[in-house]
């Protein structure tokens, strides 16, 4: 086995069913011995910040919907046991039905698994958006709808100091920065 080259391929997979494919290859390779052939099943994700109800939620999403990426020496019963695997249609391959399985160049690899690593820690960007001066409008909470000014920037609790004007008067409330948007 040391001098067979495991390679990357592609699993087309019923979308959403992703999670399950790789769940029950990681199973047959911890089980039987697909793990001499079969050493690493990825699903590409990365880490989203949506707002739900006015707050923050941190949710992971598929890169590549309906595929599934396998490091696997391509042998015998490994195809068809790949293949036949819960939730999976077939590998990516070329055109022809007949044609074998073919094998992700290395640049698309290392492009994968560098963005796979690069999103592994989320990345909010939004503490470097807010300038002081800049106009901004604010989409949640009491005051949604209101436009001002920002005064202050406070990267590091995320929040920022806005002047609005409220009766004719200014006023600066303190929000986060998932409060406001640029106007």
């Amino acid at each position: 086995m040391a001098d067979e080259k495991k390679e990357w391929y592609v699993l087309r997979a019923i979308s959403g069913k992703e999670a399950k494919v790789k769940e029950v290859l990681d199973a047959q390779i911890k089980n039987t011995n697909l793990g001499r052939y079969v050493s690493q099943v990825l699903i590409p994700t990365e880490k989203v910040y949506t707002t739900r109800n006015g707050k923050k939620v941190l949710k992971e999403r598929n890169l590549y919907s309906g595929y599934v990426f396998v490091e696997a020496y391509l042998t015998g019963e490994v195809i068809y046991e790949l293949r036949n695997t819960t939730n999976v249609i077939d590998f990516l391959r070329g055109r022809s039905k007949s044609s074998l399985p073919e094998p992700l160049r290395e640049s698309e690899v290392m492009r994968m698994l560098g963005a796979a690593d690069d999103l592994r820690a989320p990345q909010d960007d939004e503490s470097l958006e807010y300038l002081v001066g800049e106009s901004v409008k604010v989409n949640f909470g009491p005051f949604s709808g209101f436009s001002g000014v920002i005064r202050e920037v406070n990267a590091d609790k995320k929040k920022i100091k806005v002047e609005v004007k409220i009766f004719g008067r200014p006023t600066d409330l303190e929000l986060e920065n998932s409060q406001v948007e640029r106007i």
